[in-house]
C-alpha cells in the first residue's frame, strides 16, 4: 500500500492507495477521521487491516491545533470542552464541516469515486463529526462508522436528518470507556432508533480504544456494506 501526505484545498490529509493500485480502475473509498488531540496518521494503520487491495483510504487532519503537551501539538475537529462556550459556536462547527465536505468532494473527484461509494467513519470526536456530516448526506455516504463516539447536539442533528433513514451505521463502544461512558453510546443508539435508523451496535470489553475484535467486526461490516474492488 502506498501512503502519501497531501495538502488539499481546505485540509491536510493522507491518501493510501491499495496494493496493485490501477489508476484506470474505480475503487470504493473509506474516509476515517481521527479523535481529539491526534493527527491524520493516527488511524492510518487500520487500512491494511481492513483490506489492503480493495479500497482507497483517506485520513484527513483536523484543522484546529492544540498544545497537548509541552512542545507537542494535536488537532481537533471542534474546541475541547474546557474552552468557554462562546468559543464553541455552532457556526465554527459548520465551518469545519464545510472544510471536510470540500475535501471529500476533492478526493472523490481525484479518484473518480462515485457518490454512494464512500464509507465515512471516525474515532471519538471524529465519530461525532461523522454523525454531524454523514447523517444528513446518505446519498454521498454508503455507510457510517462511529467508534467510541456519540451523536452531538441531538436536537440540532434531528433538524438536519434526511427523509431517507436507511443508511447503514456501524457503532462500537467499550464498556470500560472512561472518556465517553458507554451509557452515552446507548443513548445515541436510542436516538438513532427513535429517528428510524437501524444501526449495527457492538459493545466490547475495552476502554477508549479500537480493539482487534472491534477491527475484525468492522472490516467484515465494511466489506458487506461496500464491497471492495475486484482484483
Amino acid at each position: 500500500m502506498q501512503a502519501t501526505q497531501l495538502q488539499g484545498k481546505t485540509l491536510h490529509y493522507i491518501a493510501i492507495e491499495p496494493d496493485g493500485y490501477d489508476p484506470t480502475q474505480k475503487y470504493p473509498m473509506i474516509i476515517l477521521l481521527h479523535g481529539f488531540g491526534a493527527h491524520m496518521g493516527d488511524l492510518a494503520s487500520l487500512a491494511p487491516a481492513i483490506d489492503p487491495t480493495g479500497y482507497v483510504y483517506i485520513f484527513p487532519n483536523a484543522p484546529i491545533p492544540f498544545e497537548i503537551a509541552p512542545g507537542a501539538t494535536g488537532y481537533g475537529w471542534t474546541y475541547p470542552r474546557r474552552i468557554p462556550q462562546e468559543l464553541r459556536r455552532a457556526d465554527d462547527v459548520d465551518s469545519v464541516v464545510d472544510r471536510l465536505a470540500t475535501l471529500v468532494d476533492e478526493v472523490a473527484e481525484h479518484y473518480a469515486t462515485k457518490p454512494g461509494e464512500i464509507i465515512l467513519g471516525g474515532f471519538s470526536q471524529g465519530g461525532m463529526m461523522t454523525y454531524r456530516y454523514g447523517l444528513p448526506n446518505p446519498d454521498r455516504f454508503k455507510g457510517l462508522v462511529a467508534l467510541s463516539a456519540v451523536a452531538p447536539d441531538e436536537d440540532t442533528m434531528r433538524e438536519k436528518l434526511p427523509e431517507n433513514r436507511s443508511q447503514p451505521i456501524f457503532v462500537a463502544h467499550g464498556t470500560a470507556d472512561l472518556v465517553i461512558e458507554v451509557q452515552m453510546a446507548r443513548d445515541t443508539l436510542e436516538f438513532l432508533k427513535t429517528e428510524g435508523y437501524e444501526p449495527v451496535y457492538h459493545e466490547y470489553p475495552m476502554a477508549h480504544e479500537i480493539s482487534q475484535h472491534t477491527l475484525t467486526d468492522l472490516a467484515e461490516w465494511i466489506k458487506n456494506t461496500l464491497p471492495p474492488a475486484s482484483p
